[in-house]
């Protein structure tokens, strides 16, 4: 392998993730972590669970990237009445009219695309919520015993709304754990918000154009996971992993607060981010601060709260901050 070619083609598309950042931020204000965050689910070849209150730009920012990407976008709009086939698709019964011989025909759904919003996603009952499970993990859809490969780049972001409760079906711990991040959409900041005010109240308008396709995104996801990770930091993450269970865990914070910790895959999804986001700041080898910086939005979905901690107001984040305080 000629690694000085490799590295001018890394480059070369990271800088065009740069660029598709900068094209981003004709339409969204702010929110840059969460647009990094959901760029390196993306190259790390997972999917990303979005949660914020209404009105933040969840879906235009998933809309946004799908057209920066060059990719097929489509938007499922999740509600108490949706069915699995209206994600995968169904049988439908055809005629050959030269022959008049019938047969089925599989009609593909809108899960057949590149990037995938599911749109507040907890509105759907967990019969439907199911049928993403298998995409998610094996890239692929069976239907009627036949097993139809979902295209590359794949990627499914979903939203969901924290503070509105009724109506809504909380994602099962085997849905969530599907989520390589749970990325949290804050409020903009003052002079954010004042620049949205004037950016979307007025005739102008900024579309924006793809900057790179889904063949380089590919690339780029091939080229992750050639990122170099030291075994001082896979011992770290090792360690930030295993202390997170109670049953083996002799962290005080651990044994007070948490009924559950994760599991072997939340290592795995944090060095992927790790390489993902060392990969997009031009680096070919994995820091602790990379670690760090992701263990958030990879741990705080997979860490289940007791009782107690319920009961005092402490959330994931309070307990990943003092894991890492303590590894």
């Amino acid at each position: 392998m000629d690694i000085e070619a490799v590295e001018k083609d890394v480059s070369v598309l990271v800088e065009k993730v740069k660029a598709l950042r900068k094209e981003l931020s004709k339409v969204i204000v702010g929110q840059e972590d969460v647009v990094e965050q959901m760029l390196i689910a993306h190259l790390a070849g997972g999917h990303a669970l979005l949660e914020g209150v209404p009105g933040l730009a969840k879906t235009l920012m998933v809309k946004s990237l799908a057209s920066v990407i060059g990719s097929e976008f489509r938007r499922i709009q999740f509600t108490p009445d949706l069915m699995p086939s209206d994600i995968i698709g169904t049988e439908v019964l055809e005629e050959d009219h030269s022959t008049g011989h019938k047969f089925f025909k599989f009609n593909k759904g809108p899960i057949f695309s590149n990037i995938v919003l599911a749109d507040e996603i907890n509105r759907t009952p967990p019969k439907t919520q199911a049928a993403l499970l298998e995409a998610m993990q094996e890239f692929s859809v069976s239907y009627a015993g036949k097993t139809y490969d979902l295209p590359k780049p794949f990627f499914i972001l979903a939203t969901q709304n924290p503070i509105e409760q009724s109506g809504t079906f909380p994602l099962p711990e085997a849905q969530l754990d599907r989520f390589l991040l749970y990325i949290k959409v804050q409020y903009p900041t003052e002079r954010e918000e004042l620049d949205i005010l004037k950016m979307t109240t007025s005739k102008q308008s900024n579309p924006v154009e793809a900057q790179i396709t889904g063949e380089e995104i590919v690339k780029l996801q091939a080229y992750t996971r050639e990122v170099f990770i030291s075994d001082e930091v896979l011992t770290y993450v090792n360690r930030l992993i295993r202390i997170t269970r109670p049953d083996t865990s002799d962290a005080e914070l651990v044994q007070q607060w948490l009924s559950w910790g994760a599991g072997p895959r939340a290592g795995q999804a944090l060095i992927l981010t790790a390489k993902a986001r060392a990969l997009l700041n031009n680096r070919y080898s994995v820091t602790k601060e990379d670690i760090t910086a992701m263990a958030y939005p990879v741990l705080r979905h997979r860490l289940v709260l007791n009782f107690k901690a319920e009961a005092e107001n402490k959330s994931t984040d309070d307990v990943i901050d003092g894991l890492l305080n303590l590894v």
